[in-house]
């Protein structure tokens, strides 16, 4: 039985600087939905692109990878609450209908409130507050859409017009009052922190942004892998920090990467201001060392506290991996600058 992936969405510049707070693994999930009878809900929000595989039913009918609802019969409309996985500000939204030919959703429209409670009777009368005015979609396509919004969100409600199926949510924005205690330890390379991944020269097997996800990487297709190196030169990818800082000990976890890891890595840093992602990547071939090439394992979670360089305020590192390989996190751990 075959299965097909959707195409993946070719992001605009506001979602690439983003972080999707709908994410699960940053704690995002579904808390209730109006009908969830063809699809559930928690499928809407998987982090993988959504696949069809033909010939595959359930008892309620054809397996679908997404939020499905059944033919509405009735006035109305479908509906589903989502917390996401870390308050903040959103920039945009990416409404996924991929596979969902006949039975997408025609419309739909984006609400958001702050809610200190994750109850289902507590968020239905909470005060919605509407982000995303009723738009059309189309089936087996990404829609992306920006939205002009100051708030500050703890969930969204995804309302469909009448009925029918969504395939993915991507909730786009920045995380937002994660660094509130002075003086903290913080891992300035974390997602839920408002990291981010800005250029990479490979990703053909994993790519850069799960080096920042929480926790240890689950096998080896949870971490940034590129492919077998046949020329000079080494393997790399740029981090755009939570927010500018010092930092103080990096760690490099190589979890289930054992005949692919990579034999050594180093770090380059530089507090950045102005330009684009592009230009980053000229710029940080002159960078100075943050760590001096260190030798790495397999399996194993590598602490370097030692011989890192005085360089101050940094907004940027360069990840270098030596010739190439994988690794399943980076963590860049720092006090915010004064």
């Amino acid at each position: 039985m075959s299965e097909l992936i959707s195409v993946p969405a070719d992001l605009p510049d506001w979602a690439q600087r983003a972080v999707n707070l709908a994410d699960p693994r940053l704690g995002a999930r579904g808390i209730v939905a109006s009908d969830e009878f063809f699809a559930p809900l928690e499928r809407m929000l998987d982090p993988r692109p959504a696949v069809f595989v033909p010939g595959k039913y359930d008892d309620n009918g054809k397996w679908m990878d997404g939020w499905e609802t059944r033919r509405k019969r009735s006035t109305g409309h479908d509906w589903a609450i989502v917390k996401l996985g870390r308050r903040g500000r959103i920039a945009g939204f990416d409404i996924d209908t991929s596979h969902f030919t006949g039975n997408f959703a025609p419309a739909i429209m984006i609400e958001g409130c702050a809610s200190p409670s994750d109850d289902a009777e507590v968020l239905g009368h909470a005060e919605w507050t509407p982000l995303l005015p009723a738009s059309s979609l189309g089936g087996n396509r990404h829609h992306l859409l920006a939205i002009d919004s100051e708030g500050v969100w703890t969930h969204v409600r995804v309302n469909i017009y009448p009925d029918g199926g969504v395939a993915r949510l991507r909730v786009y924005g920045q995380p937002v009052g994660v660094f509130d205690e002075p003086g903290a330890l913080y891992d300035l390379a974390a997602l839920g922190n408002g990291a981010r991944a800005v250029a990479w020269n490979d990703a053909h097997f994993g790519q850069p942004s799960n080096l920042l996800l929480p926790g240890r990487g689950v096998d080896m297709g949870d971490g940034w892998e590129t492919r077998r190196r046949r020329e000079p030169g080494n393997d790399w990818c740029i981090i755009e920090l939570g927010a500018p800082g010092i930092i103080e000990f990096i760690e490099v976890d190589t979890a289930h990467f054992k005949g692919n890891y990579p034999d050594r890595c180093l770090l380059q840093a530089a507090r950045v201001e102005g330009g684009t992602d592009q230009s980053l990547v000229t710029q940080s071939m002159f960078w100075p060392l943050l760590l001096p090439e260190r030798p790495l394992a397999a399996d194993r979670e590598h602490r370097f506290d030692d011989g890192l360089a005085a360089l101050g305020t940094v907004t940027h590192v360069r990840f270098n991996i030596v010739p190439d390989g994988g690794v399943s996190r980076l963590r860049i751990w720092g006090r915010i600058a004064p």
